[in-house]
């Protein structure tokens, strides 16, 4: 018995031992913390400077959760009590330095910790010392590139530090043009350090690498100029390049809108012959499609957002193509053989079909959302695109191929083709000529409706939404051939790439003007457009 009350006696000893020491331990961790926030609470720039550096050295748990608060606007001070807080969304207040909970009412002079341009150059700095040796892949490329920007020499104990342990080949090349950044912006480096550092920024070769190339002071040495001037014009040249690509891409992206957008109305205007002038409140309704679909899923099974735009593009094609029929049985079948009298009945039509939504639902844009696959972006060597962009050249491309299957190997595309070629001859044969009429015309008005639901990811639906695109749909028609798809395909790309080169140039309205009258003058020259059709039906 007095044996076990030895031992129980001996641990409770060893317990308090080591208790002490790691109560004494932490109070020591805690002192240069305590030390260090307190500059702060002086409402100065240059103390808040001091503050910053000496919480990143601290090396405290709490270092980057403080810091990054200063960086949110979310730390907060009073100068009469000399304490420092952290303040979340609801304003509830922490202690900045324990992280415990402030009960009771906030201090009377609370106030946020106030930064300048130059403290948040030091703080994305400090953030990005703190996690250079994060776990997590994508926070220490982030780290990396944000101490390639500050180019803080004090980062450059922490970049060697992480460059001994990354394995990563991505984030080491990008802790490789910090450190190049840091020796390039620090006095004292050599030349050799230097031309070595010039070399890795320019394999960099983006707008970062130039600024930093181009601060490089006049008076170093003339090899160092050297070196440095021609980094900077093998950037440059690398950046007009791009930027051309870049173009290019956009025009892309723009020919693909204009292809969903023309399609429709390649069949309705080129092979029908009739000027539907309401054929943007065809792309309109679909975007409203789009709207009424992701509203429903809002309420009933939010996590089904994803796949709103899949149910929305048949919908979307089937309303809008139950209406261009109603539109061809009530109207346009009346009005055959008379391209005039169908542009103003289509016209007048289209500002009904305007106020009707309206009034159903208002005058403003309503809010159509990305699904989360359609959400952000990606670096592409020197160009940047954005995922919604990519999925709609991906959509456009996909509707044009099975809009050709469509026409090429059914039995609607044939009865279609005979009847566009020759009626009577279709008639005598026994394809009910007025039938496929209507499907054809609700064809066209099908797939405007489904432009629609691509047009709903990167504009605003509006009432006004079809009048944006339906010139720049007939100018599509007309410049790639009147009754030819393939002719609209390559007009819709050549007219966007066209438009994006034009507006550095010209800008957007004086492009869009020197584009119009481009096709004018091609018009003259080849009315037919680029690809005419041939034929004795074309001739009659």
């Amino acid at each position: 018995m007095a044996v076990a009350r030895a031992l129980l006696v001996a641990l409770t000893f060893a317990c308090a031992v080591v208790c002490g020491l790691v109560f004494d331990q932490a109070a020591a961790d805690a002192a240069p913390l305590d030390q260090a926030i307190a500059h702060f609470t002086a409402d100065d720039f240059d103390e808040t400077l001091a503050g910053v550096n000496e919480v990143a050295a601290s090396g405290s748990a709490r270092a980057e959760i403080i810091i990054t608060a200063l960086q949110n606007g979310k730390l907060m001070f009073s100068a009469e009590k000399k304490a420092v807080y952290i303040q979340d969304d609801a304003g509830n207040l922490t202690q900045a330095a324990t992280g415990q909970t402030v009960g009771g009412a906030p201090p009377d002079d609370l106030d946020n910790v106030k930064i300048n341009n130059r403290l948040r150059g030091i703080i994305a700095a400090a953030l990005g010392q703190l996690t250079l040796l994060s776990r997590d892949p994508q926070k220490r490329y982030d780290a990396a590139q944000a101490v390639f920007k500050s180019r803080a020499a004090s980062a450059l104990p922490a970049v060697e530090a992480a460059l001994a342990k990354e394995t990563d080949g991505r984030i080491k090349r990008a802790l490789e043009e910090a450190r190049a950044a840091i020796a390039l912006n620090r006095s004292g480096t050599s030349d050799p350090d230097k031309l070595a550092a010039i070399k890795i920024v320019a394999r960099r070769g983006d707008q970062d690498a130039l600024a930093l190339l181009a601060d490089i002071p006049a008076h170093e040495s003339p090899a160092v100029a050297r070196a440095a001037s021609a980094a900077i014009g093998g950037i440059q040249t690398r950046l007009s390049v791009w930027e051309a690509v870049q173009n290019a891409w956009y025009g892309i992206s723009l020919g693909s809108v204009l292809l969903l957008a023309a399609i429709g109305l390649a069949i309705t205007f080129g092979v029908m012959g009739v000027i539907n002038m309401a054929h943007g409140e065809m792309v309109m309704l679909g975007a409203y499609v789009t709207f009424v679909v992701q509203e429903a899923i809002r309420r009933y099974d939010p996590a089904l957002f994803d796949y709103s735009l899949a149910a929305a593009i048949p919908l979307a094609f089937l309303f809008a193509g139950a209406v261009g029929i109603l539109i061809e049985r009530t109207i346009i079948r009346f009005l055959y053989g008379r391209p005039l009298e169908t542009l103003l009945a289509t016209w007048g039509l289209s500002l009904i079909l305007q106020q009707a939504v309206r009034t159903a639902f208002g005058p403003t844009n309503k809010e159509v959302g990305n699904p989360s696959f359609m959400s952000g972006a990606f670096d592409l060597g020197g160009m940047v695109i954005t995922y919604n962009r990519l999925w709609i050249v991906c959509f456009a491309l996909a509707a044009f191929v099975a809009l050709i299957a469509l026409l090429r190997w059914s039995r609607f595309g044939l009865e279609m083709r005979a009847v566009t070629q020759n009626r009577a001859m279709a008639a005598s044969m026994g394809i009910r000529t007025s039938r496929i009429d209507a499907l054809t015309f609700g064809l066209g008005s099908g797939i405007a409706g489904m432009a629609g639901v691509a047009l709903s990811q990167i504009d605003n639906v509006s009432p006004n939404l079809g009048q944006g695109y339906i010139i720049d749909s007939f100018m599509v028609v007309v410049f790639g051939g009147v009754g030819n798809l393939w002719g609209t395909f390559v007009g819709s790309f050549l007219l966007g790439i066209a438009n994006k080169f034009l507006e550095p140039y010209a800008g957007a309205v004086l492009g869009k003007i020197a584009i119009l009258v481009l096709i004018i003058l091609f018009i003259q020259k080849r009315p037919r457009g680029l690809f005419a059709l041939r034929g004795r039906a074309v001739e009659a």
